[in-house]
């Protein structure tokens, strides 16, 4: 289905009332030859505030499973329900406001950084930009800038670090309070430790938001309720970071590109 046909039904559901998520038989092809599928037979259900990571090579699926949650695209076969209803059946508007997604290379406005926020709620108190920026962990650095919250912003965010870029649209994206937060790549250039207080704010503090990370690096997702591998648009491997290590061969092969291969470089 393209883009321009993704509407909102008559009669739609103004409210998602929680983050739980079930792919059912799910099958998606871009164009309308459905000999190149994307996505192939998904199945998965995910608890509401449950983490997710989701592991898989370039062109395995990663992302196109992700876009499927705010209508971004629409399932080809299958159905795809979020809170126990077919996505299909939600207000577009009120879905894309249930889930938060944070790309790689999200856009920062020219602007202060409380602007760039308010992009997340219009309305955020300063309390309120504080603390996703806090979970985020962005508030140190942003209080070390001349400005602090009022520092200006370049346009696409030149004048801050990539790092920086990422925590404060991860910090943007936090302000929505959403159902669903999608992290797509999102924290690669930040360093190993951010990452890991990243997500042990999100564990401690975040337990009501159900959580997607993608990430090539096994570290941002091995503390994970379930991880995913992905190859070839289909899921080849589900489990937590112990099951995968015994039962996954991909996961197993990157873990000891990266984890012994730090050990043998450090």
């Amino acid at each position: 289905m393209e883009k321009s046909d993704i509407l909102s039904p008559e009669e739609a559901l103004l409210e998602v009332h929680d983050g739980s998520v079930c792919f059912d038989h799910v099958c998606f092809s871009y164009g309308k030859d459905q000999e190149s599928e994307a996505l192939s037979d998904i199945n998965l259900h995910i608890a509401s505030g449950q983490t997710v990571g989701i592991l898989g090579g370039t062109g395995s699926g990663k992302s196109s499973l992700v876009q499927l949650l705010p209508r971004l695209y629409d399932v080809s076969r299958g159905e795809l329900m979020i809170a126990g209803h077919n996505v299909k059946e939600y207000d577009l508007k009120a879905l894309r406001e249930a889930v938060s997604m944070v790309l790689q290379n999200n856009v920062l406005f020219s602007g202060t950084i409380k602007e760039n926020l308010r992009w997340g709620k219009a309305d955020a108190s300063e309390e309120e930009m504080i603390e996703a920026c806090r979970q985020a962990q962005a508030d140190e650095f942003i209080r070390q800038l001349p400005d602090g919250y009022d520092t200006y912003i370049e346009q696409g965010g030149s004048n801050v670090s990539g790092g920086q870029r990422q925590r404060l649209c991860i910090a943007r994206a936090l302000l929505k309070r959403p159902k669903i937060l999608i992290l797509d790549d999102s924290t690669s250039a930040v360093d190993t430790r951010t990452d890991y207080l990243i997500r042990k704010a999100f564990r401690e503090e975040l337990g009501d938001i159900t959580k997607f990370i993608i990430s090539q690096r096994i570290s941002s997702i091995q503390d994970a309720d379930q991880i995913i591998v992905m190859e070839d648009g289909e899921i080849v491997g589900i489990g937590t970071h112990e099951q995968m290590l015994k039962t996954n061969a991909i996961y197993q092969d990157v873990y000891e590109t990266q984890v012994k291969g730090g050990e043998n470089n450090a």
